[in-house]
């Protein structure tokens, strides 16, 4: 009988290789920008979601928002039912492309202080959403 040596593999191995687009989520609801931020309410709670991918009228992914933004928003004191998803969005937010590795992708989201992603593809569409585990 042969002795064979084992040794272990360290954990972050497998995560070093990894890229977004290994891990993302499919895209889930895609809205336009010009939607009220009343109706994205009701879009997100009826897809039993905690986000939605914003689009320009041409169908290029413009940002994420969260039930938390459409909240604060909702509840400020500017807000008025005219208030629409670009007004909330602003400049176009951080997104992430399928092959970036997820250790740059981490630290985007680090430093954006967001908890998830449009991952979007060399045109601009959306393709799923990178999200961080809860």
């Amino acid at each position: 009988m042969t002795l064979v040596q084992m040794q272990p593999r360290p954990l972050d191995a497998t995560a070093a290789g990894r890229t977004v687009a290994d891990a993302m989520d499919s895209a889930g609801p895609q809205v336009c920008d010009d939607m009220t931020v009343e109706v994205a309410l009701s879009v997100m709670a009826s897809a039993r979601t905690g986000h939605l991918l914003v689009c320009d009228d041409s169908g290029l992914c413009t940002g994420l928002v969260t039930q938390d933004q459409l909240t604060a928003a909702r509840d400020g004191s500017a807000y008025t039912d005219r208030v629409r998803l670009r007004d909330i969005l602003g400049d176009r937010g951080p997104v992430t492309s399928p092959v970036t590795s997820m250790a740059e992708a981490g630290q985007m989201m680090r430093c954006s202080h967001v908890d998830a992603l449009p991952v979007v593809d060399e045109h601009g569409s959306a393709l799923g959403v990178l999200a961080l585990a809860r």
